[in-house]
Order: structure tokens, then C-alpha cells, then sequence
């Protein structure tokens, strides 16, 4: 397939998709129009007799049954799901790309599926999201026992290591609406801050709402892309969109597409509209890897597309330019990937910018959005790269500020526009796949860097796509800190399975808070969102329990339990059948609903009758 111009210093690319995820936050966080776009602002498993064959297993990492790359193309790098410039290690979790197949797999030909996880992306030419496109989950004891007894292959796998954060400031907090929180800053008695509008209902036992089930498939199919709206649950299905009844799970609406799904913003208006990416045509057997060269506006309330089209490249030629990501900041639409970044008016379509690749080789990698809109800009030469972060202005693309990025480092995700905080994997000390070696806190009106935080890959269990802009998962920026989970550990009881924390850094000086929330023992849990100066956190169960859904007082991190899953065998076995690091979690009002981001062709394995493309769970 001919492919596209590329930019200066760059390899050539294989086809380009771009689906996405629900990281903190999550997909449909409503974002609101900045006014002032950058205003300063201060699971275990169960063991072996429990279980048994069948219990649901985090991906391995890489190699037998883990997302492997299209047989057909030039080699793809892991991560969130989009071509990347090579070359970049792939991390811990993320879809690789042996040199052959894999644990002896022929070249060129994807593993066999592992055990209920997805595999090589064929319907489309990306790797599917990982909610974030994050690198997996670290392996506990419980876990690891799992693996041993039910899966085939030979793996290596690491133990929790233990941390907890405390000392630092402590007490001195302020509220802040950062990207991802939906509360309305009102409420938290007593905490000198705005709390959240997630209250515990009178009842907090949940029941399964609704499952939907998996599309058939014959190839691997990224389905990434949720969103809540008032009334509807919005997931993306195979050539569509679709939006089902929050209690019910009835089909309320269907969007067709000309291809498939390859980018969503996590991002909404406060009237329910978003923004996609998806390729230009079905997959046939001649062109079996569409170019994700379409941009879209979705009413996620009428079910409308309210708009669709390609852009060229501003310094001529008549290709289309091909998207990794898309998101969304007040009125402004914004895609990018390598070959530069392009903004849409979210109403009409009307350009706002076009890629342009400057004169010392710059052009925009990928944009952050909600409450503010940056850009992660990419320069140099491809072995001598350099990343500049700025502020924009929506409207215009003016950079508002610029920080330079220490040297060497290849890529760097956006966790929060407002605060301005970066993720990067400097000089590749992460080890872990996370993406994430340091954290930069970025003062979004001088440019200038405020603090620098460690995040340790042994101790911090947070995900960001290492080769896109915004993916990042598990974590949560609020109250001017970051919230991150660490990673899992032995309980005090002794049984199998771990637990773990969530502590947290202030964003000023980059010292560790007192902040922190335990999951309890035989429970792990992470960051979904902000709620006002909330954290609400999912909490994966045991193997004899159901998750919980937390709510984390910003000024006391005191946990109130929002919704508690049944424990029943086969609402159970719903719910774990989802990857943490595989899956979008969305909650609101009592509602959780947790959906894949890829799916599969089924096999005759009795595992493959527990895969739903998403499942609701309700209180009350």
C-alpha cells in the first residue's frame, strides 16, 4: 500500500488507527468551554481450588496471547493503539511486535488467543487501546499461581513491591476543576473543599443491569470509545456507534460509519457531543488496513453525525492525513499522529488548523484536551529528537507558552491540561512498561517547570501509552496533586492475592502528600476520575467478592463505598472477565459500567462464553 508523505527525520509509517480509551476520568467526563484556557491552578485473582480453569487472567507480557501486530505492514510499536515512530521497547503488557510470532510462532503469523484476551489487531491496522493504552498489570502471588496452573507458556513474572507514601505537606489543599472531574465543587462538609456530587445511595448492593454481547468477528477489532450521557450508555461497535438505555440496556439509537472506529475523545461538551476518528472504508480482503484519515462530530444525545472530513496537509499534496488521536477542548477538535495535527470547530467543522511541518522539522504528535488544549510537538531528528509541551489557544493553535522537555526523551503523554501535567519515561529508567519514569508539573501561562516527581515503576502502578499523547490511565489530577496507586504488595492475612495504595505528590513542590487510601486486604485499586475534590476509585475484588466503587474525601481521604458488585459465580465472572488495563470504567449515579476495547473471534474455550462487550452494574 502506498503510504503517505512522512515527516522530515522520520521512518516511514505503517497504516495508522487510533482508538481510545477510558484512563482516569474516563470516557464522557462533560468538558466544559475554557474561559480562561490556563488559569493558574494552585485485583487479585483467586487461587487455583477457587477458581479454577477459567478465572479471568491479567495479559501476559507480550509474546503467547498477548495484542501482537498485523501480520501484514512494517513493524508497528506498542502502546495505546496507533502506529509510532520506531524504534521504542516495547513496555511490560503492551501488544508487541517480535522478530518472529512469538514463543515460536512463525514470522509475520499472530499467537493463538490467550485464554479470553485479545490479540493482533486484523480488522484494522492498530493495536486497540488499553483504556489508556497502558503497559499491564504487574503479576501477584495470587495471579501468578493462576497463570501457572491454567495457561501453557512459560512466564516470568514479578511480585508487588511494597509502598506507602506519607509525610510531606499534608494539610494544605485547594480545590481545583481539573480534567476529569464532573463535580460541581459544592459539598464535602466540614473539608475545606469542594467534595463531589457522587453520594453513597441507601443502597449500595448493586445488581447486573444489562450485558451486551461481543459483535462476531473474524479478525481482532478495536471497540474503543464509551460515554455517559444523561439518559444513555454510548459504546462503539463494529462499523458503528450505538447508544443503549442506562437501566435497561435497550438500543436506544445506532450511528453507522463508513469504517471503523480508530480514535474517541474522552472528552464531552456539556451538551453531550464528542469527537471521533475512523478509517475511510471497510476492510476488504484488497485493503484489509483502511487509512484513519475521517474526523467527526458526534451528538451523543440525537445520535447524529453531525458532521465528517478529511484534511490535507497544509504545505501541500493531495493525501489525506492519516490521525492516531483525537480529543476534544471546548469547541475545539483536535487530531494528531505523525504526520502533524489538524483542529476542527466542533459545531460546524470548519478548519481551524492544518498540519504544517515547520521549518526545523516540528510538527504537533498529539494534543490533550478538556478544561484547556496543549500539544506535545515534536522536533529535531529522529536520532536526536526533541518534545516541546505548550499551552494553545483553542481557537487560533497559538502556543500561550512552551516547556522543552529534557533531551532524549522520545515521547511524553499529557496527563492534565489544567493543571499542565506531563508523563515521560526519561531515558527509559521505568522498566516496567508503564511509560512513566517522572511526572512534570508545568505552569501553563510562563512555561516554566514546577516540579519534577519520581514515580518509581516498582512502586507506582499509573499507565501511559508510551508512544501517545493522551492515554494515561489509573491516576487522577485534582486539589493540585496527583493521585496514583501503588503497586500490589502482600496483605496482612497471609492469602492469596495482594493489595495496595492510593497516596499522592502535590503538584508545587513535588513531595509526597500523607495522602493515602488503602484497598483493603485481597482488594487492589486505582484512580477512575475526579469527582469536584473527590477521587472515585474502582476497587477489583477477590476471587469470592464483587469490585466496589469508592469514593476518596479530597481533605480526608476517608473512603465512603459507592456501589458493591454481587459476588454471585456468574456476575462475578462478568465483571473479572474485563482487563483493568484492557477495559473502560465509567460511573456515575450509581452506575458502573465497565466495556472491552477489543474483541475477537470466539473459540470453542468455555472462557469465551463469559465476554460481553460491556456490562452494567446498578444499586438499588
Amino acid at each position: 500500500m502506498t503510504q503517505p508523505p512522512q515527516p522530515p527525520n522520520e521512518p516511514p509509517q505503517g497504516g495508522f488507527g487510533a482508538p481510545q480509551d477510558s484512563p482516569p476520568g474516563g470516557f464522557g467526563a462533560p468538558t466544559p468551554p475554557p474561559a480562561d484556557p490556563f488559569g493558574k491552578q494552585p485485583a487479585s485473582q483467586p487461587p487455583p481450588s477457587a477458581g479454577g480453569f477459567g478465572a479471568p487472567q491479567a495479559p501476559p507480557p507480550g509474546g503467547f496471547g498477548a495484542p501482537q501486530a498485523p501480520p501484514a505492514g512494517p513493524q508497528q510499536q506498542p502502546g495505546y493503539g496507533y502506529p509510532q515512530t520506531p524504534p521504542q521497547q516495547p513496555g511490560y503488557g503492551y501488544p508487541q511486535t517480535p522478530p518472529g510470532g512469538g514463543y515460536g510462532m512463525p514470522p509475520g503469523q499472530p499467537p493463538q488467543q490467550g485464554y479470553g484476551y485479545p490479540t493482533a489487531p486484523m480488522q484494522s491496522q492498530y493495536v486497540p487501546p488499553q483504556q489508556g493504552g497502558n503497559g499491564g498489570k504487574k503479576f501477584g502471588t495470587q495471579t501468578q499461581i493462576v497463570v501457572a496452573a491454567v495457561v501453557a507458556v512459560a512466564l516470568i513474572v514479578g511480585g508487588g513491591v511494597w509502598f506507602a507514601s506519607s509525610g510531606g505537606d499534608g494539610k494544605k489543599k485547594e480545590a481545583s476543576n481539573s480534567t476529569g472531574t464532573t463535580g460541581d465543587g459544592k459539598g464535602g462538609s466540614g473539608s475545606g473543599l469542594g467534595g463531589g456530587k457522587e453520594k453513597a445511595p441507601a443502597n449500595t448492593k448493586a445488581t447486573v443491569a444489562f450485558k451486551l454481547p461481543e459483535p462476531k468477528v473474524t479478525d481482532v477489532t478495536a471497540v474503543n470509545g464509551s460515554w455517559l450521557t444523561d439518559k444513555a450508555f454510548v459504546k462503539s461497535g463494529v462499523n458503528e456507534i450505538a447508544a443503549y438505555d442506562k437501566v435497561k440496556g435497550t438500543k436506544l439509537w445506532s450511528v453507522p460509519l463508513d469504517g471503523q472506529l480508530c480514535a474517541a475523545s474522552r472528552h464531552m461538551s456539556k451538551d453531550f457531543k464528542t469527537a471521533i476518528a475512523f478509517e475511510a472504508g471497510k476492510a476488504t480482503k484488497a485493503n484489509k488496513y483502511p487509512p484513519c484519515t475521517q474526523v467527526g462530530a458526534l451528538d451523543l444525545t440525537s445520535g447524529k453525525l453531525m458532521w465528517s472530513k478529511s484534511v490535507t496537509a497544509a504545505s501541500g499534496g493531495d493525501e489525506p492525513i492519516r490521525f492516531d488521536e483525537i480529543t476534544l477542548s471546548g469547541t475545539t477538535v483536535a487530531a494528531g499522529g505523525t504526520e502533524g495535527g489538524a483542529a476542527f470547530d466542533l459545531a460546524t467543522g470548519a478548519e481551524r488548523w492544518k498540519p504544517k511541518v515547520s521549518a526545523d522539522g516540528c510538527y504537533d504528535k498529539g494534543y490533550g484536551g478538556g478544561d484547556a488544549l496543549a500539544v506535545v510537538r515534536k522536533c529535531g531528528t529522529y536520532d536526536d529528537p526533541q518534545l516541546v509541551i505548550q499551552a494553545l489557544n483553542p481557537t487560533t493553535g497559538a502556543p500561550l507558552s512552551s516547556y522543552k522537555m529534557p533531551p532524549g526523551v522520545e515521547y511524553a503523554s499529557i496527563v492534565s491540561t489544567k493543571p499542565l501535567v506531563v508523563a515521560a519515561d526519561v531515558g527509559d529508567t521505568a522498566g516496567d512498561g508503564s511509560g512513566i519514569s517522572d511526572f512534570f508539573s508545568i505552569d501553563a501561562t510562563t512555561g516554566k517547570l514546577l516540579t519534577k516527581i519520581a514515580a518509581d515503576g516498582g512502586k507506582y502502578a499509573a499507565r501511559c501509552g508510551s508512544t501517545e499523547v493522551e492515554t494515561c490511565q489509573h491516576l487522577a489530577v485534582g486539589n493540585n496533586r496527583i493521585y496514583l496507586p501503588t503497586e500490589e504488595h502482600e496483605g496482612s492475612t497471609g492469602e492469596y492475592g495482594g493489595t495496595n495504595e492510593i497516596v499522592s505528590f502535590d503538584l508545587t513542590t513535588g513531595k509526597p502528600t500523607s495522602d493515602k487510601a488503602d484497598a483493603g486486604d485481597l482488594y487492589t485499586m486505582f484512580p477512575i476520575r475526579m469527582d469536584g475534590s473527590n477521587i472515585i476509585a474502582y476497587r477489583e475484588p477477590p476471587y469470592n467478592k464483587g469490585g466496589q466503587i469508592v469514593s476518596i474525601d479530597g481533605s480526608t481521604f476517608k473512603q465512603t463505598v459507592l456501589l458493591e458488585n454481587p459476588a454471585g459465580e456468574s456476575d462475578r465472572n462478568a465483571e473479572t472477565s474485563f482487563s483493568a488495563d484492557y477495559a473502560e470504567f465509567l460511573y456515575s449515579g450509581g452506575r458502573l459500567f465497565i466495556s472491552e476495547t477489543m474483541v475477537s473471534k470466539r473459540g470453542d474455550s468455555s472462557l469465551d462464553a463469559n465476554r460481553f462487550l460491556a456490562v452494567s452494574f446498578g444499586a438499588g
